[in-house]
């Protein structure tokens, strides 16, 4: 004999929170994310205690395995992307609207765009050590022209995302001249790695004088270590922004918190966890209400930044010119 329980205790029990457990949002992200010292597992908790959810983590390059799996992925939300990636990642047609108001967002540039929803930001910028370095150049053009003893470690634009937006910034700086510029710069490039943490390595072991990294790195040092040493070589030319971001899937299979955890990204209490977590900018909280820390560091006074078609023409040229000017 089948039993059917009464509508409005059906109703009831699915709307209980013993139910709502049950809901499960697969977020995908990259590794130093969802990592124990990134901003992932307080993310997850906090999110966790408003959602009535379950919030899970997978973890590797977002792009690739997107494109890899296609309308059979599990995400329900992406998050990490770089904004180099953008136009790639539209052509996908794997993304939904986000559905977020965007106009309280505290980046240096209008933002509008319904898809892609920007979490943090920073500058790129050369890092030096402040107590050991005396003469640092101030603009772009000082850095190529510096005696040629001086140290540096950058990353390859083929493999980075830091060695990627390095490549554009000098293409929106030099122009046709790039190539030549690599090539007076490329005495001094000691080193050139496949991702950020190894240059950065370089530089905390002393192996180099400056390093290829962001205007956010003498927070973590100041704030985390105590060590104020530590500062970024700030160029009168400007310097490149690099924002990245979140999407919800157009597959997700519950798009209503899906929406929720976009919602929260924008929120104070996703955004006052990303200066300390992630060692970015928030994209959504006011100056005031950053870290002492990330408000008394050096900032530019130029934002540099290209949308997504701008920056994919650019790509291919703008690598060519860097291979071509470290090989002369």
């Amino acid at each position: 004999m089948t039993h059917r329980l009464p509508a409005g205790l059906a109703l009831a029990l699915l709307a209980s929170p013993a139910l709502a457990q049950d809901r499960t949002l697969t977020v995908y992200a990259p590794d130093y994310f969802a990592s124990e010292w990134g901003p992932g597992p307080v993310i997850k908790q906090v999110f966790e205690e408003n959602c009535g959810c379950t919030l899970e983590y997978q973890t590797g390059d977002l792009l690739p395995r997107l494109l890899l799996e296609g309308t059979r992925s599990e995400a329900d939300v992406a998050i990490g992307f770089d904004s180099t990636e953008m136009k790639k990642a539209r052509e996908t047609g794997l993304f939904a609207p986000h559905g977020v108001e965007t106009a309280d967002l505290t980046l240096p540039i209008d933002w509008q765009d319904e898809v892609f929803l920007p979490f943090d930001w920073s500058y790129l910028a050369f890092v030096y050590d402040n107590e050991a370095l005396n003469d640092v150049p101030t603009s772009f053009e000082a850095l190529v022209s510096a005696p040629d003893d001086l140290r540096i470690a950058i990353q390859d634009p083929r493999s980075s995302v830091s060695g990627l937006s390095l490549v554009l910034w000098a293409d929106q700086v030099f122009g046709d001249e790039a190539e030549a510029k690599w090539a007076e710069l490329a005495p001094k490039i000691t080193t050139v790695t496949p991702g950020w943490s190894e240059s950065y390595g370089l530089f905390t072991e002393g192996e180099v004088d400056m390093v290829l990294s962001y205007t956010t790195s003498p927070a973590y040092h100041s704030i985390a270590e105590g060590d104020h040493s530590v500062s970024a070589a700030i160029f009168e030319e400007g310097h490149y922004m690099t924002i990245e971001l979140a999407a919800q899937l157009v597959g997700t299979d519950d798009s209503d918190l899906a929406q929720e955890f976009m919602r929260f990204v924008t929120s104070p209490a996703f955004q006052s966890l990303i200066p300390t977590s992630n060692w970015s900018y928030p994209a959504a909280l006011p100056e005031s209400d950053w870290p002492e820390g990330f408000r008394e560091i050096a900032m530019p006074e130029k934002a540099i930044w290209l949308p997504e078609d701008a920056a994919a023409a650019k790509r291919a040229p703008a690598i060519e010119a860097w291979r071509q000017g470290l090989s002369q």
